[in-house]
């Protein structure tokens, strides 16, 4: 069977794979990462793929459309995100116009909450929660002739009704280590230069060691909506294998992302992957998400290990916040762990959100004192994001806090988070305004210029420069569209 995987145009430079889907200040975009691992799988299977970023190629629907003309595809596969998803139909249906005979499949976190709607609007199936094993099995399916009733994790339409199959068991740590390495799906069907991270050396990959994840922070979507709370890992050594295979066969790739919620949720089984990396003497650099309870000893061995740098959610100063949001870290354990990281030789990426339950204008000084005293190398501030049936937004609806429960209305005419949360005491241009002050006044002080050059007189100098003054260009250029 050949199986188009589109991730489809809305925006340039929109990344639909990113926790808060938008385009970066910093001139960040994603790799189509779970499109790319189910072209994987579906390419393993013996089908012919063909997989487009219209969004980093800059390719608009026209295009898109012709492309699909010259490669026939009997299944269409067509990404979507809470924020685009009133485009993502939209696309769908005009495909559809134009290649009639192929099945069009949509998949994505929106497709576990609003299944009817794009049945409704464009799609033929709809693929819910985590789709690899889905797609191989609905191919096989249509492929062979039979009825889709077997399939499970699917929505379709049959005589005008729609039918929801039930869903299907989340992947596991055997099954993920079945799966082909989602580097070599990029080093085949994507041009590498076309992404970039605003914390991480370029070109750069984006892999998983795991999926899935335990904690329970009200606000976060893919847990949520479509990975799951149960964390599942690759082998210690599958995931080596797919190391040495990038060193090798990529070697123009500078850092690999782990893309994980958490990384290294199971202690033992990062240190034994630390340790492992050591002794094989694997020179690679890569970065992690983390949580801000990892001890010193383990940061130390993770700096050893080649792990330059350590993105932490730490999202407010305030403990009560972190507590209505069921965190689990204490502002303590947060300061500590900074010292840490910086004591290790460990670059910190500190991620802040501004407008989470119990947020007041004192809190944001609170933060703001904080990101002034921990001293980040990378920081990021972010309005809070309601995504639908996540316990925040639940919280929000239920109190009448939200300027609008349409997530298509989440970005400005720039792909740029618009906060869509007002509290009487904090309006949504207050928290707006917060963000932007906090951002500028970090990055344009003259403070900021020791912390960057602690990050150029570092190994790979040259191409820490390279990353700030590219990410610096992106922000400044925000800065002026923002004030015009």
């Amino acid at each position: 069977m050949k199986i188009y995987l589109l991730n489809p145009p809305f925006i340039q430079r929109f990344s639909r794979s990113m926790r808060w889907q938008e385009v970066g200040r910093a001139g960040t975009i994603y790799y189509p990462i779970w499109l790319s691992y189910a072209a994987g799988l579906l390419e393993k299977e013996g089908h012919k793929i063909r997989l487009l970023d219209a969004p980093a190629e800059g390719h608009q629907l026209k295009q898109v459309i012709q492309d699909i003309r010259c490669f026939s595809p009997d299944m269409i596969v067509i990404d979507t995100s809470f924020a685009s998803l009133k485009n993502d139909i939209n696309i769908a249906r005009e495909i559809k116009l134009y290649k009639q005979d192929s099945l069009i499949v949509g998949v994505g976190p929106p497709t576990s909450q609003f299944a009817n709607r794009m049945l409704k609007s464009g799609f033929d199936i709809v693929a819910r929660y985590e789709y690899d094993w889905t797609l191989a099995e609905l191919a096989k399916t249509v492929e062979n002739g039979r009825p889709l009733n077997n399939v499970l994790g699917i929505s379709y339409k049959r005589c005008k009704k729609i039918i929801h199959n039930p869903n299907r068991p989340f992947s596991t740590g055997k099954k993920l280590n079945e799966l082909p390495f989602v580097s070599m799906v990029y080093a085949h069907h994507l041009n590498i230069y076309n992404y970039f991270l605003s914390s991480s050396l370029y070109p750069e990959v984006q892999i998983f060691a795991s999926r899935g994840c335990p904690y329970q922070c009200t606000f976060c979507c893919w847990p949520q909506t479509f990975m799951g709370r149960v964390n599942r890992r690759r082998s210690v050594t599958n995931v080596l294998e797919e190391l040495i295979w990038i060193r090798k066969n990529l070697r123009q790739v500078k850092e690999i992302v782990f893309e994980d919620d958490t990384f290294g949720i199971d202690k033992r089984w990062l240190r034994e992957f630390c340790r492992e990396i050591i002794e094989e003497k694997l020179d690679v650099t890569w970065n992690c998400q983390i949580r801000a309870d990892a001890d010193f000893e383990t940061l130390k061995l993770m700096a050893k290990a080649g792990c330059r740098l350590v993105i932490v959610g730490f999202e407010s100063a305030n403990q009560q916040i972190l507590n209505n949001v069921r965190k689990g870290i204490t502002v303590e354990q947060m300061r500590k762990f900074a010292k840490n990281v910086k004591k290790a030789g460990i670059l910190l990426h500190a991620d802040f959100i501004i407008g989470l339950p119990g947020e007041t204008k004192e809190t944001v000084k609170q933060t703001i004192r904080f990101i002034k005293e921990i001293k980040p190398d990378i920081l990021q501030v972010s309005v809070a994001t309601p995504f639908p049936v996540t316990e925040f937004y639940d919280w929000l609806k239920k109190n009448d806090y939200l300027t609008t429960d349409d997530p298509d209305e989440y970005l400005d005419e720039q792909g740029r988070q618009r906060c869509v949360i007002s509290y009487p005491w904090l309006s949504s241009e207050e928290i707006t305004k917060y963000v932007d002050e906090i951002l500028k006044k970090y990055y344009l002080s003259l403070r900021y210029v020791p912390i960057a050059l602690r990050q150029i007189f570092r190994k790979n100098g040259l191409a820490e420069f390279k990353r700030l003054l590219y990410s610096a260009r992106s922000f400044i250029d925000y800065i002026y569209r923002e004030e015009k």
